[in-house]
């Protein structure tokens, strides 16, 4: 950071100085991403393709190479309920670290699902619901997305339709119930509800479930009702559209205390955190405004697609019911261990990430997570913000680095706290 002047410790923005536009990186790539392929065909698809799953408005968003798409008022009144986030200095982490460096990180879990999910949810669901549609169907680790998008449709007046990978509706029962109290219903995933699901069971009758199983469940029920459509939490590049207003207030926040990032990570699984705070910073690094920043992507040891994955051709789901998307893959039949951040299993990263990636333009690294929950009881030790099993990975590299600003995307849920508890009595492994 290059100003030690600010003395507080959050830099808020009014509702007033939230961005109005949502930014997108594909026009100020040296190159264009290769196009998804049909699952079929195997050739670039096109927008009546993708018409069975999304509305044409997000289609449009899919494919655009407009720099800035405007917010709808509707979306930004319901983004007042909690934007702008606050961007936090981390005095207490800085002083028990005995750091010179300045770490700031951007709390995203004011939102009233609690993580940075409902900037891409509600969008999602205000296109959908213009265009006459009636339901919602989506997959959740976590429970995150789930949430978000149940909060969502229950504020627009739809139906949601949930499959929760089993791990985490096993470990994560509270998040059912935040749900099913915004109206959404809720399965295990792999269910006896869906072909995609039975055919698991079939082979693994105890098996953990992944969000690739997950997908095909929710893309298989969204294509067979037409009043229903599919919405997906992360890896597309709208998902990654809407969540460029993290950085962009980031930007903001930064510019209104006079810093400038030397490092920026943030905790990837399909993308959409990262990409939300790393893209807009990104666009001023090529600009040379901040050429000097190194940007790091973050994921759990236990399933490394960025740095361990195959960069090519491979559908997002199990089933292969999806377009094919070029990425890192760890393949879309892998099931990766039942680790606690549930919310980072998932087999690829987004396209354009793993684009950016491949570039040249962006790093990246994996942590076991262990380490990952050992900075986690340190920073809620010292910033009293007990933080979600995700973004523990950025806290983790955060405190490797110990001098960049951070999109923190999430908060525990009560239950998760006792498992914190176990990793302080030594009970906690890799």
């Amino acid at each position: 950071m290059s100003n030690g002047g600010f003395k507080g410790t959050k830099v808020l923005l009014s509702e007033d100085e939230m961005p109005t536009k949502w930014y997108n990186i594909i026009p100020d790539l040296p190159s264009p991403p290769p196009p998804p392929l049909h699952p079929k065909t195997l050739q670039p698809i096109t927008a009546d393709d993708l018409t069975p799953l999304f509305p044409m408005g997000l289609i449009k968003q899919e494919v655009s190479t407009e720099r800035y798409i405007d917010i709808p008022e509707e979306v930004l009144d319901i983004y007042k309920t909690w934007r702008p986030s606050p961007l936090f200095r981390a005095r207490r982490l800085e002083k028990a670290l005995g750091t010179p460096a300045r770490i700031y990180y951007k709390y995203e879990g004011v939102s009233p699902a609690g993580s940075h999910k409902p900037n891409t949810a509600v969008p999602q669901a205000y296109y959908n619901k213009i265009e006459g549609v009636k339901k919602l169907t989506t997959e959740t680790g976590a429970g995150q997305w789930g949430s978000a998008l149940a909060f969502a449709t229950c504020l627009l007046d739809m139906e949601c339709e949930v499959w929760q990978v089993r791990a985490s509706y096993d470990s994560k029962p509270y998040r059912k119930t935040m749900m099913e109290t915004w109206g959404a219903t809720l399965h295990p995933s792999p269910s006896n509800l869906t072909e995609s699901g039975r055919a698991i069971l079939e082979k693994d009758p105890n098996s953990p479930g992944s969000l690739g199983i997950a997908i095909s469940e929710a893309v298989e029920v969204a294509a067979a009702d037409p009043n229903a459509r599919y919405a997906l939490g992360s890896v597309l590049n709208h998902v990654l559209l809407h969540q460029t207003i993290i950085g962009e207030e980031a930007l903001k926040q930064l510019e209104k205390i006079g810093e400038k990032p030397d490092i920026v990570v943030g905790c990837t699984g399909g993308g959409s955190n990262f990409g939300g705070m790393a893209f807009p910073i990104l666009r001023e690094k090529m600009a040379g405004n901040l050429k000097d920043v190194v940007i790091k992507a973050v994921e759990p040891a236990a399933c490394p697609s960025l740095t361990k994955g195959k960069y090519t051709y491979d559908y997002g789901d199990t089933a292969g019911l999806t377009p094919l998307v070029k990425m890192h893959t760890l393949g879309h039949g892998f099931v990766p261990d039942p680790i606690h951040a549930g919310g980072l299993r998932y087999h690829g990263m987004a396209p354009l990430v793993s684009h950016v990636y491949e570039l040249g333009l962006i790093e990246a690294l994996s942590i076991p997570q262990k380490e990952c929950f050992d900075a986690a009881l340190l920073f809620a030790r010292t910033e009293g913000i007990i933080p979600a099993p995700e973004p523990t990975h950025a806290l983790a590299a955060a405190i490797r680095e110990a001098n960049k600003p951070i999109s923190l995307s999430g908060r525990l849920t009560q239950q998760q706290i006792g498992r914190h508890i176990c990793n302080n009595e030594g009970q906690f492994v890799n």
